[in-house]
């Protein structure tokens, strides 16, 4: 079992160093001037953007998870995170038509630079990670289908917000996080 550990944070590791920082950087820039933040992806990256999303409520932003019963209209001084490591996902094509269409912003992490939604973004966050598709492009992993891309995506988007927090300590001291956290446990 240890070498499996080691190798999954070997794995994890090669991926991060690969990611462009200052790509993280105007993600952060981004997320900061929206009204509003709208987190979408499917399947387990959709439980990655969960967990991002709830971060982000912590930190006093405001978020929804596209598709939850509360998820108001999405809004032009709004920004669409989309989370896809193929970034070819049909639904999620379609959302980021939808936010263009009515002049929001769309930031798009993903392991795929060359996707369908990257036509439609003001910014891309590239996690050079391996997705269920296994592309010869891709790195190599013992993982199977596309966990490397999800652990590698859920560290990218926890730094953004460290360095949001970083960045503006003013709104978001742990005793303001703490304050955020769920109370009905």
């Amino acid at each position: 079992m240890r070498k499996t550990l080691d190798a999954i944070a070997s794995e994890v590791t090669h991926v991060l160093q690969a990611v462009n920082s200052d790509e993280l950087v105007v993600l952060a820039e981004e997320l900061k001037r929206a009204k509003s933040i709208f987190v979408a992806g499917t399947g387990r990256s959709g439980l990655i953007g969960k967990a991002f999303a709830i971060r982000m409520m912590h930190s006093g932003f405001s978020v929804y998870v596209v598709g939850e019963t509360i998820t108001p209209s999405m809004e032009s001084d709004d920004l669409l995170l989309i989370i896809s490591g193929s970034g070819n996902t049909g639904t999620l094509t379609y959302f980021a038509e939808k936010a263009m269409a009515i002049h929001a912003k769309v930031a798009l992490v993903t392991a795929n630079r060359r996707s369908k939604i990257t036509k439609y973004t003001h910014c891309l966050v590239e996690v050079p990670a391996a997705t269920k598709q296994r592309l010869n492009s891709e790195p190599i992993t013992i993982q199977p289908l596309g966990s490397q891309f999800d652990q590698a995506a859920h560290i990218v988007l926890d730094a953004v917000i460290a360095y949001l927090i970083r960045q503006y300590p003013e709104q978001t001291s742990e005793q303001a996080l703490l304050q955020e956290h769920a109370n009905l446990e």
